[in-house]
């Protein structure tokens, strides 16, 4: 359509052009006149068809580029596009690294810390076991025997306590439970009235570590002491027993005698 247009005004032009030369020019005749016309329109046909042809050609490659350009651009858009998916799985597959790597770090972090911790209350407990090991040791020294009559086989119980440091001696069971393992020492202080017999054991989980014999002779009351040192360890029990099936075994306590057990760590 445009094409056509434009084909019509440069053949109107030519025409106006020609006649607009030929009014100029002298008339001879009319053949000549005719002959000129002709030839004039000829040329004129030939000029409109070679500019045809050359908008055409142009038109054509116009087109031609058009279309380089529109697939060019297409070619382009689907780089962009595939690029951009890709940019984005991309993205995507990096998020879930870091987010696995996250909670691995995480969970690495939090078994550290706990770790950690735990290490940092066992070491609070050391400490606090040196600490009492060396400030607070490991001692009682405990006295007074209620039950004096000694005519049955028993723990013989010394119910008042002047030293317990660490709380390991039980003044109403009569029993030392060892608060850390060690080297303990252990004492029996025990008196015996006149004609009178004491037969004293010490107990270490039920076997006997010390042992003494005692008679009360003469005018005055009898009183002996036995000692030993034994390994024990931390919860093991250490206790003094009697044994006797008589009437004539009996302990004695007044205002000039006092029983009295004794124990302490001395190597730990």
């Amino acid at each position: 359509m445009l094409f056509s247009r434009f084909y019509t005004f440069v053949v109107l032009f030519q025409i106006y052009n020609f006649q607009f030369v030929l009014a100029k020019e002298p008339v001879c005749s009319k053949f000549a006149y005719e002959e000129q016309l002709l030839e004039k329109m000829i040329r004129t046909e030939i000029k409109v068809e070679t500019m045809a042809n050359e908008i055409k050609a142009t038109q054509e490659t116009v087109m031609d580029t058009l279309g380089v350009i529109k697939k060019t651009v297409q070619e382009f858009t689907d780089k962009f596009e595939s690029l951009q998916i890709n940019i984005t799985e991309r993205m995507l597959e990096e998020t879930k690294k870091i987010e696995k790597k996250t909670k691995f770090f995480e969970k690495l972090y939090e078994a550290s810390r706990v770790n950690l911790t735990q290490e940092i209350e066992s070491q609070r407990n050391s400490v606090v076991k040196l600490q009492e090991k060396y400030e607070r040791p490991v001692i009682f020294y405990a006295h007074h025997v209620t039950d004096v009559d000694t005519d049955e086989t028993e723990r013989i119980i010394f119910n008042y306590a002047i030293i317990n440091e660490r709380s390991g001696y039980d003044t109403s069971t009569g029993i030392f439970t060892a608060p850390v393992s060690g080297l303990y020492q252990f004492a029996v202080h025990l008196c015996t009235p006149i004609s009178k017999y004491v037969y004293v054991e010490i107990f270490h989980e039920g076997n006997v570590i010390m042992k003494d014999y005692l008679y009360g002779v003469g005018e005055n009351a009898v009183c002996s002491s036995v000692t030993g040192i034994v390994r024990v360890k931390s919860g093991e029990q250490v206790w003094v027993q009697h044994r006797s099936k008589n009437s004539n075994y009996k302990l004695i306590e007044d205002i000039h005698r006092m029983n009295t057990f004794l124990g302490m760590i001395i190597n730990s």
